[in-house]
């Protein structure tokens, strides 16, 4: 069976093992492929499973993608926990290790540059949801929910309509607020596209979905920032995810740390749709 090299992140070379029995895509140990003075993290994948064709096929089926995503993910947080890595993008696959090194080669200069920025940050995320509306604590009969007429069923719904408008508009303000403070305490941010809960399955609609670069070294301050805020509005949910590798700053747009969304909620791409498949360096 042909295998090819899967590529989780590059890092510079460090000392701390990696932990025991790490396993990633597809089951195979975690291995570190050293060229120029980089480390590239890898495992062997079988080429059935992540040829092109195959891949085409595995991006509609959103299980394969969430176990393949999550398992991408355990790989680059592992290595959080030793080193920077600079994360690569899900499904980056080659031939071989010649491939991998050239790839290497060509990008040497911008791996260094981002590893520079990146060296002591870590990324978090935030979250704000706009709860849903409580249901009533008791059905009103029948009859007295009625409207008397046609114009009163329709002030019911203009009123409605307004009371949803002005949650919406309270919670732009909050997530507006919310986001300016953290932009403070940040290097820098990205500001994602709001999730479909219809999608995602995360109960209540998505205001505010972002990612932030902090000094590992003030990443508490950041967290009680986030902490501080939860309670500040109610009907508004706040969620705040992390420390990840930085997943949004790394110009790879992986997307494995919501690989439990798996699929395009997600925002998840793959090496072969950016011409780094396993064709690359034959």
């Amino acid at each position: 069976m042909t295998r090819l090299r899967y590529v989780y992140a590059v890092c510079r070379p460090f000392r701390t093992p990696l932990q025991a029995q790490l396993t990633g895509v597809a089951g195979a140990p975690a291995a570190l492929l050293h060229h120029h003075g980089l480390v590239a993290v890898v495992s062997t994948v079988p080429e059935a499973d992540f040829c092109e064709e195959a891949l085409k096929a595995h991006l509609e089926d959103l299980d394969w993608l969430a176990a393949t995503a999550r398992a991408h993910q355990g790989v680059v947080d592992a290595l959080t926990t030793v080193t920077t890595p600079l994360p690569l993008r899900l499904a980056t696959v080659f031939r071989d290790d010649s491939a991998l090194r050239s790839m290497i080669e060509a990008r040497e200069d911008d791996f260094r540059r981002l590893l520079d920025r990146l060296d002591g940050r870590v990324e978090w995320g935030v979250k704000v949801y706009l709860e849903p509306e409580p249901e009533p604590a008791e059905a009103e009969p029948v009859a007295a929910a009625r409207p008397a007429s046609g114009r009163d069923y329709l002030r019911s719904r203009r009123e409605r309509s307004h009371a949803q408008e002005e949650r919406w508009q309270r919670a732009e303000r909050f997530a507006h607020s919310l986001h300016g403070r953290l932009a403070e305490r940040a290097e820098d941010v990205r500001l994602h596209r709001p999730q479909n809960s219809a999608i995602s399955g995360t109960p209540g609609q998505n205001v505010l979905n972002a990612a932030y670069l902090v000094p590992r070294a003030h990443s508490e301050e950041f967290v009680e920032l986030v902490d501080r805020t939860k309670d500040e509005a109610p009907g508004i949910r706040v969620e705040l995810t992390g420390p990840w590798a930085a997943y949004s700053f790394s110009g790879e747009a992986s997307g494995a740390q919501d690989g439990a969304e798996a699929g395009a909620e997600s925002g998840v791409h793959t090496g072969a749709e950016s011409g780094e498949g396993p064709g690359v360096g034959r």
